[in-house]
Protein backbone atom coordinates (compact mmCIF):
# COMPACT_ATOMS: atom_id res chain seq x y z
CA UNK A 1 0.00 0.00 0.00
CA UNK A 2 1.63 3.33 -0.71
CA UNK A 3 0.98 6.83 1.02
CA UNK A 4 -1.45 8.04 -0.53
CA UNK A 5 -3.57 5.06 -0.27
CA UNK A 6 -3.29 5.10 3.50
CA UNK A 7 -5.47 8.64 3.17
CA UNK A 8 -9.03 7.44 3.12
CA UNK A 9 -11.57 9.49 4.61
CA UNK A 10 -13.60 8.33 7.50
CA UNK A 11 -10.83 5.14 8.33
CA UNK A 12 -7.65 7.43 9.62
CA UNK A 13 -4.28 6.21 9.97
CA UNK A 14 -1.69 7.65 12.38
CA UNK A 15 1.46 9.55 11.12
CA UNK A 16 3.60 9.07 13.97
CA UNK A 17 5.86 11.77 14.42
CA UNK A 18 9.07 10.50 15.43
CA UNK A 19 12.31 12.91 16.37
CA UNK A 20 15.37 10.49 15.89
CA UNK A 21 15.84 7.04 14.32
CA UNK A 22 15.16 4.91 17.30
CA UNK A 23 11.77 6.79 18.07
CA UNK A 24 10.91 6.41 14.20
CA UNK A 25 12.01 2.46 14.61
CA UNK A 26 10.09 1.81 18.07
CA UNK A 27 6.76 3.22 16.43
CA UNK A 28 7.24 1.41 13.43
CA UNK A 29 7.94 -1.26 15.95
CA UNK A 30 4.70 -0.83 17.26
CA UNK A 31 2.53 -0.49 14.52
CA UNK A 32 3.30 2.79 12.92
CA UNK A 33 2.13 2.52 9.00
CA UNK A 34 3.58 5.93 7.94
CA UNK A 35 6.73 8.03 10.06
CA UNK A 36 6.20 11.37 10.21
CA UNK A 37 9.40 14.39 11.02
CA UNK A 38 8.31 17.31 13.29
CA UNK A 39 9.82 20.50 13.19
CA UNK A 40 9.60 21.23 16.38
CA UNK A 41 10.89 17.91 17.87
CA UNK A 42 13.23 17.73 15.17
CA UNK A 43 14.76 21.43 16.81
CA UNK A 44 14.26 19.90 20.35
CA UNK A 45 17.03 17.36 19.70
CA UNK A 46 19.19 20.15 18.32
CA UNK A 47 18.89 22.24 21.46
CA UNK A 48 16.79 24.68 19.72
CA UNK A 49 13.26 26.37 19.91
CA UNK A 50 10.78 25.63 17.75
CA UNK A 51 10.10 27.75 14.61
CA UNK A 52 12.69 28.72 11.39
CA UNK A 53 15.71 27.60 13.76
CA UNK A 54 16.20 24.62 11.24
CA UNK A 55 17.58 24.66 7.83
CA UNK A 56 16.09 23.17 4.59
CA UNK A 57 19.83 20.86 4.67
CA UNK A 58 19.33 20.09 7.87
CA UNK A 59 15.90 19.12 7.78
CA UNK A 60 16.38 16.91 4.92
CA UNK A 61 19.42 15.53 5.82
CA UNK A 62 17.01 14.04 8.99
CA UNK A 63 14.44 13.15 7.06
CA UNK A 64 16.58 10.62 5.20
CA UNK A 65 18.25 9.30 8.62
CA UNK A 66 14.39 8.22 8.93
CA UNK A 67 13.85 7.00 5.64
CA UNK A 68 16.86 4.88 5.72
CA UNK A 69 16.18 3.67 9.51
CA UNK A 70 12.18 2.37 8.47
CA UNK A 71 10.38 0.64 6.00
CA UNK A 72 6.99 2.16 6.06
CA UNK A 73 6.81 5.95 4.23
CA UNK A 74 8.30 8.76 5.63
CA UNK A 75 6.60 12.45 5.76
CA UNK A 76 8.29 15.67 5.80
CA UNK A 77 6.57 18.84 8.29
CA UNK A 78 8.33 21.49 6.82
CA UNK A 79 7.19 24.24 7.85
CA UNK A 80 6.32 27.56 5.55
CA UNK A 81 8.84 25.23 3.05
CA UNK A 82 11.57 27.43 3.99
CA UNK A 83 11.15 30.20 1.86
CA UNK A 84 8.19 33.18 0.79
CA UNK A 85 8.79 32.84 -3.11
CA UNK A 86 7.06 30.03 -4.48
CA UNK A 87 9.82 28.70 -6.49
CA UNK A 88 11.04 27.84 -2.90
CA UNK A 89 8.18 26.02 -2.03
CA UNK A 90 8.55 24.05 -5.60
CA UNK A 91 12.06 23.47 -4.29
CA UNK A 92 11.31 22.09 -1.03
CA UNK A 93 8.78 19.73 -2.84
CA UNK A 94 11.39 18.61 -5.29
CA UNK A 95 14.60 18.00 -2.70
CA UNK A 96 11.69 16.11 -0.80
CA UNK A 97 10.94 13.47 -3.46
CA UNK A 98 14.93 12.87 -4.11
CA UNK A 99 15.53 11.97 -0.64
CA UNK A 100 12.73 9.69 -0.89
CA UNK A 101 9.98 11.72 1.46
CA UNK A 102 6.47 10.51 0.56
CA UNK A 103 5.25 13.71 0.80
CA UNK A 104 5.58 16.72 2.94
CA UNK A 105 3.28 19.37 4.40
CA UNK A 106 3.88 23.15 4.14
CA UNK A 107 2.03 25.86 6.06
CA UNK A 108 0.47 29.03 5.41
CA UNK A 109 2.63 31.01 8.28
CA UNK A 110 5.97 32.98 8.29
CA UNK A 111 8.49 31.61 9.85
CA UNK A 112 8.76 31.62 13.87
CA UNK A 113 5.75 34.02 13.72
CA UNK A 114 2.10 34.30 14.03
CA UNK A 115 1.66 36.37 10.76
CA UNK A 116 0.49 34.04 7.68
CA UNK A 117 1.18 35.01 4.16
CA UNK A 118 -1.08 37.19 2.25
CA UNK A 119 -4.30 34.98 0.52
CA UNK A 120 -3.06 35.43 -2.89
CA UNK A 121 0.59 34.77 -2.31
CA UNK A 122 -0.22 31.49 0.08
CA UNK A 123 -2.40 29.98 -3.03
CA UNK A 124 0.14 30.52 -5.14
CA UNK A 125 2.48 29.22 -2.83
CA UNK A 126 0.75 25.71 -2.41
CA UNK A 127 0.41 26.15 -6.53
CA UNK A 128 3.91 26.11 -7.11
CA UNK A 129 4.19 23.27 -4.48
CA UNK A 130 1.54 20.80 -6.16
CA UNK A 131 2.76 21.44 -9.65
CA UNK A 132 6.30 20.47 -8.45
CA UNK A 133 4.54 17.11 -6.38
CA UNK A 134 3.29 15.99 -10.13
CA UNK A 135 6.44 16.78 -11.52
CA UNK A 136 8.41 14.49 -9.76
CA UNK A 137 9.09 10.44 -10.88
CA UNK A 138 7.78 9.31 -8.02
CA UNK A 139 4.38 9.63 -6.32
CA UNK A 140 4.40 12.50 -3.28
CA UNK A 141 1.25 13.24 -1.58
CA UNK A 142 1.81 17.24 -0.86
CA UNK A 143 -0.01 18.61 1.88
CA UNK A 144 -1.33 22.71 2.57
CA UNK A 145 -1.70 23.62 5.92
CA UNK A 146 -4.17 26.80 7.19
CA UNK A 147 -2.44 27.63 10.45
CA UNK A 148 -3.76 30.54 11.29
CA UNK A 149 -6.46 29.62 13.70
CA UNK A 150 -3.81 28.02 15.88
CA UNK A 151 -1.55 30.71 16.02
CA UNK A 152 -4.65 33.11 16.32
CA UNK A 153 -4.04 35.19 12.91
CA UNK A 154 -7.44 34.33 11.50
CA UNK A 155 -10.75 32.26 12.28
CA UNK A 156 -12.05 29.82 10.95
CA UNK A 157 -14.02 30.87 8.04
CA UNK A 158 -10.75 32.24 6.40
CA UNK A 159 -9.34 28.73 6.99
CA UNK A 160 -12.01 27.38 5.27
CA UNK A 161 -11.62 30.11 2.88
CA UNK A 162 -7.88 29.15 2.46
CA UNK A 163 -8.51 25.58 2.39
CA UNK A 164 -11.01 25.54 -0.35
CA UNK A 165 -8.60 27.64 -2.16
CA UNK A 166 -5.61 25.13 -1.45
CA UNK A 167 -8.04 22.20 -2.88
CA UNK A 168 -8.61 23.92 -6.03
CA UNK A 169 -4.23 24.91 -6.43
CA UNK A 170 -3.80 21.41 -6.55
CA UNK A 171 -2.64 19.98 -2.83
CA UNK A 172 -3.80 16.18 -2.40
CA UNK A 173 -4.61 17.30 1.34
CA UNK A 174 -5.50 20.12 4.08
CA UNK A 175 -4.40 20.15 7.47
CA UNK A 176 -6.21 23.00 9.75
CA UNK A 177 -4.22 22.46 13.09
CA UNK A 178 -6.27 22.61 16.54
CA UNK A 179 -9.74 24.16 15.50
CA UNK A 180 -11.32 25.84 18.49
CA UNK A 181 -14.38 22.97 18.49
CA UNK A 182 -14.75 19.54 17.28
CA UNK A 183 -17.58 21.37 14.78
CA UNK A 184 -15.09 23.80 13.24
CA UNK A 185 -13.27 20.28 12.72
CA UNK A 186 -16.22 19.10 10.90
CA UNK A 187 -16.51 22.10 8.71
CA UNK A 188 -13.06 21.80 7.66
CA UNK A 189 -13.33 17.86 6.92
CA UNK A 190 -17.22 18.69 5.21
CA UNK A 191 -14.92 21.61 3.11
CA UNK A 192 -13.40 19.58 0.92
CA UNK A 193 -13.76 15.78 -0.77
CA UNK A 194 -9.51 15.92 0.11
CA UNK A 195 -8.14 13.91 2.56
CA UNK A 196 -7.58 15.76 5.76
CA UNK A 197 -5.47 15.57 8.80
CA UNK A 198 -6.19 16.12 12.35
CA UNK A 199 -3.42 16.92 14.80
CA UNK A 200 -3.97 14.81 17.86
CA UNK A 201 -2.61 17.55 20.05
CA UNK A 202 -3.86 20.12 23.26
CA UNK A 203 -7.61 19.52 23.35
CA UNK A 204 -7.53 17.09 20.82
CA UNK A 205 -5.63 14.48 22.21
CA UNK A 206 -8.83 13.98 24.37
CA UNK A 207 -10.71 12.26 21.17
CA UNK A 208 -10.34 8.81 20.01
CA UNK A 209 -9.46 8.02 16.36
CA UNK A 210 -12.79 6.71 16.44
CA UNK A 211 -14.01 10.01 16.91
CA UNK A 212 -12.41 11.76 14.32
CA UNK A 213 -13.31 8.53 12.14
CA UNK A 214 -16.82 9.26 12.76
CA UNK A 215 -15.82 12.95 11.34
CA UNK A 216 -14.07 11.75 8.35
CA UNK A 217 -10.67 12.15 8.83
CA UNK A 218 -8.26 10.55 7.00
CA UNK A 219 -5.22 11.16 8.74
CA UNK A 220 -4.36 11.77 12.49
CA UNK A 221 -0.82 13.16 12.91
CA UNK A 222 1.13 13.74 16.65
CA UNK A 223 3.14 17.07 16.04
CA UNK A 224 5.35 17.36 18.85
CA UNK A 225 3.27 15.90 21.10
CA UNK A 226 5.01 12.66 21.71
CA UNK A 227 8.00 14.37 22.14
CA UNK A 228 7.18 16.73 24.21
CA UNK A 229 5.55 13.62 26.54
CA UNK A 230 8.96 12.66 26.46
CA UNK A 231 10.34 15.74 27.71
CA UNK A 232 7.66 16.01 30.49
CA UNK A 233 8.94 12.32 31.46
CA UNK A 234 12.91 13.74 31.97
CA UNK A 235 11.33 17.05 33.82
CA UNK A 236 9.65 15.25 35.95
CA UNK A 237 12.55 12.57 36.75
CA UNK A 238 14.72 15.08 36.64
CA UNK A 239 13.51 17.91 39.51
CA UNK A 240 12.82 14.26 41.98
CA UNK A 241 16.36 13.41 41.34
CA UNK A 242 17.70 17.39 41.73
CA UNK A 243 15.60 18.43 44.29
CA UNK A 244 14.61 15.79 46.58
CA UNK A 245 17.22 13.19 45.66
CA UNK A 246 14.23 10.97 44.23
CA UNK A 247 14.79 8.39 41.59
CA UNK A 248 12.03 6.27 41.91
CA UNK A 249 10.60 8.37 38.67
CA UNK A 250 13.46 6.16 36.98
CA UNK A 251 11.04 2.98 38.17
CA UNK A 252 9.08 3.79 34.99
CA UNK A 253 11.15 3.00 32.62
CA UNK A 254 10.77 -0.14 30.04
CA UNK A 255 13.42 -2.46 29.70
CA UNK A 256 16.24 -2.52 27.36
CA UNK A 257 15.52 -5.80 26.17
CA UNK A 258 11.80 -4.40 24.85
CA UNK A 259 13.55 -1.58 23.15
CA UNK A 260 15.56 -3.33 21.44
CA UNK A 261 12.60 -5.96 20.27
CA UNK A 262 10.74 -3.29 18.95
CA UNK A 263 13.86 -1.50 17.04
CA UNK A 264 13.77 -4.58 15.22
Amino acid sequence: MTFRDLHKPGEPFILANAWDIGSAKVLQGLGAKAIGTSSAAHAFTLGRSDGGNVSRDEALTHAQDLIGAVSVPVSGDFEDGFGEAPDECATTVRLSGEVGLAGICIEDTIEASNRVYDFDLAVERVRAAASAARALKDDFFFVARADGVLTGAYDIEEALRRIRAFDEAGADGLYVPIPKTMNDLKRVIDATDKPVNVLAAGPYAKHSLAEFAALGAARISLGSALASATHRVIVEAGQSMFGDGDFTGLTKGISSAKVDKLMG
